[in-house]
């Protein structure tokens, strides 16, 4: 037996199209039995998420730095207490510095003589703002034909327009996680190459208990390969589908369907069961 369940998706809040009640109804519709918005460094879509959805975990996709590129870490709230003052702290310093990234990435793309309005973007994106919206500022400017386009010419890591930010190294962010009485999983962990086992293993013994295994974009290899290194390091698979509405039309839906015993064990270790 499978049971549905989204514990990585987005709303515009940071990089998706559609607000967070909407996420969250459409969730519900799906029988989605484990939920919660997981917006890139910000919280601000939880009460609208709840409202739709009474039993949404509240959580965040904390973006953390390590060995000079970006590391994402899901962060879920386990036991619903005061602690998770400690975590919207940090998430409000992390808001001012993304803003103050677009105007730094708007002047490295100036010097490119790539031209964008940081003001205006950022009156228009009052919540936690990244590279994929100024990705996107670009396309409707005519600048770069996509938003592929637009990261692989200016904004990668690494790339001429992108700025680095004083962000969380992994081990900061899992330690920030704890002390918000959160449980934490790497993020598709396809995303970083062969650096993923290493950052598996070494992160593990600090608080790195659950791997992203049924990802939205995995094939059953992936997901075998990913649940295969879950088992051997003793983590908790999780899953979702990194729905963000029409700003990845590659995932039309939330939800993504997990074994009934997988699923419980998920849902124990969020204080689910």
């Amino acid at each position: 037996m499978l049971v549905r369940i989204e514990l990585h998706c987005h709303s515009n809040h940071s990089d998706g199209s559609l607000p967070a009640a909407e996420v969250a109804t459409l969730a519900r519709a799906r029988q989605v039995t484990l939920f919660c918005l997981t917006d890139h460094d910000t919280c601000d879509g939880y009460a609208a998420t709840q409202a739709n959805f009474p039993n949404a975990l509240r959580g965040v996709e904390l973006s953390c730095s390590e060995e000079g590129r970006s590391v994402h870490l899901l962060v879920y709230q386990r036991e619903g207490d005061a602690r998770w003052a400690t975590m919207e702290e940090a998430l409000s310093a992390q808001k001012q510095t993304r803003r103050d990234r677009v105007y730094m990435i708007a002047d490295n793309l100036a010097k490119l003589g790539v031209h964008f309005d940081a003001e205006r973007l950022l009156e228009q994106v009052p919540g936690s703002i990244g590279r994929p919206h100024i990705a996107n500022e670009l396309v409707r400017l005519g600048l770069v034909e996509s938003r592929e386009h637009a990261f692989s010419s200016y904004l990668k890591d690494g790339g001429p327009g992108d700025v680095q930010v004083n962000r969380p190294s992994l081990a900061e962010g899992i330690d920030l996680g704890r002390q918000a009485g959160g449980c934490m999983s790497l993020a598709h962990p396809h995303m970083y190459g062969k650096q993923a086992e290493a950052l598996i293993r070494r992160h593990k013994s600090l608080g790195l208990s659950g791997l992203e295994v049924f990802y939205g974009g995995y094939k059953p290899k992936a997901r075998r390969k990913w649940a295969g290194l879950a088992t051997e390091c003793g983590m908790v698979a999780t899953g979702g589908s990194d729905f963000h509405g029409d700003q990845k039309p590659g995932i039309l839906r939330p939800g993504v369907d997990m074994p009934e015993e997988e699923s419980k064990r998920l849902a124990a270790w969020l204080g689910r069961g």
